[in-house]
């Protein structure tokens, strides 16, 4: 399939979804839900230019290493090992949980419910909803130190989980915003079907095309783990890495249910591929 891949037979999309179904990720399992890049940068211009190079985003580099500033913290934060965390890694959050799922998917059904009860049975506060495509953006690759999140598939061919089409009451934001349907960058118009056209257009886009090899490397590839993890700034809290830890042999019961329970909040690593 790599060959076929390479050799474009096969979409950029098509290939992404072997690999996460390789890897274990399914839609049946929201903590192991397939993952898919930020692929824009652009969030800000009228019309989107898919023959600048600035236009996208560094495939090469995790979330996290986005902006060098942001790098810098994250490296430091590894070097340091704060204090109350048990084990040396860059990332103590995840690129992919089920909160994150049923966040992007909270205005469709059964992901309202799966959100609103992962809540402890409402919505959360409606700063913290998904509600903006570019300011999700902002905080997962600059603003946030917590946040690392990519995204699902459904932004590449789904435009009704960007509407609130069941009117759900989602609450007000701070500044007075009602939170309704997720606010598009401007160059989709205010159009669903137009912002999952362009974003899939980008996805089979030359440069995508070009460089998407380097994302696969951090998530399903070379540098998940190890010391090429730790070059690429791509580590994550050790319990993220399910299938290296043989949970079998852990005998006290207690972190064997911690564990579990990290693992449920917080997401997994993909299989190796």
């Amino acid at each position: 399939v790599s060959f076929r891949w390479q050799k474009r037979e096969i979409s950029n999309f098509d290939y992404l979804m072997y690999l996460n179904t390789l890897a274990g990720r399914s839609y049946n399992d929201y903590m192991q839900y397939p993952v898919f890049p930020w692929v824009l940068a652009d969030y800000h211009s009228q019309t989107l230019n898919l023959s600048n190079p600035h236009t996208f985003r560094d495939l090469s580099k995790p979330m996290g290493a986005q902006t060098t500033e942001r790098k810098q913290k994250f490296i430091q934060r590894y070097n340091e090992v704060e204090k109350n965390l048990s084990a040396q890694c860059h990332y103590c959050t995840h690129y992919s949980s089920a909160i994150i799922v049923a966040s992007y998917l909270v205005r469709l059904e059964p992901f309202t419910q799966t959100f609103c009860s992962l809540q402890g049975g409402s919505f959360d506060v409606a700063d913290r909803m998904f509600h903006s495509v570019k300011s999700t953006w902002e905080s997962a690759s600059r603003d946030n130190m917590s946040d690392v999140r990519e995204l699902i598939p459904e932004f590449f061919y789904l435009p009704e989980f960007l509407t609130n089409a069941n009117h759900f009451e989602l609450g007000c934001m701070q500044d007075g915003t009602v939170l309704g349907d997720v606010q598009l960058p401007p160059w989709a118009d205010g159009d669903p079907h137009k912002f999952i056209l362009l974003h899939r257009q980008a996805l089979e886009s030359d440069y995508v095309s070009a460089h998407l090899h380097r994302w696969i490397d951090l998530i399903f590839g070379h540098k998940q783990h190890g010391s090429a993890a730790v070059e690429a700034v791509n580590t994550y809290h050790p319990y993220f890495y399910g299938d290296k830890m043989d949970l079998n042999n852990i005998k006290d019961p207690l972190i064997k249910s911690t564990i579990l329970g990290f693992i449920s909040n917080f997401g997994q690593i993909p299989k190796q591929v």
